[in-house]
């Protein structure tokens, strides 16, 4: 368990994406981007699974098949496609749902974020 140092990953991610959404003047977004990963169904899940070199969902996931943090973590937060994803109405399975500019552009942040924050020197832009 090791909740000090995923709190500061989760914090410098956090902060990552607020310097890449203020830039494209996306400031609310920016703000409050992840703060479900600081509620208790995330956060501690993320400090037992912590490695510091990929996501704590990962590792979960291999463990129980699932990653009962990633399922809550996705249903609240609109910029991942996962969120955007129902039941088609023409009743053929699933469909996604139009994803509006402002979540994919604070998708496109938290993505080179997260990539820098797990590849750390390695990263670069073609990550």
């Amino acid at each position: 368990m090791r909740p000090i140092s995923h709190f500061i990953t989760i914090t410098h991610h956090k902060i990552l994406v607020m310097q890449g959404c203020f830039k494209v003047g996306l400031y609310w977004q920016g703000l409050m981007h992840d703060l479900s990963k600081y509620e208790p169904s995330e956060f501690w899940v993320g400090a037992k699974y912590y490695q510091g070199t990929r996501s704590p969902n990962n590792a979960e996931r291999e463990e129980k098949g699932y990653s009962g943090a990633w399922l809550h973590h996705k249903g609240r937060n609109k910029h991942h496609l996962e969120y955007w994803i129902d039941y088609a109405s023409n009743k053929t399975g699933l469909g996604g749902m139009k994803m509006p500019l402002r979540y994919v552009c604070e998708m496109v942040c938290d993505r080179v974020a997260a990539s820098r924050i797990y590849l750390g020197d390695k990263y670069t832009d073609a990550s």
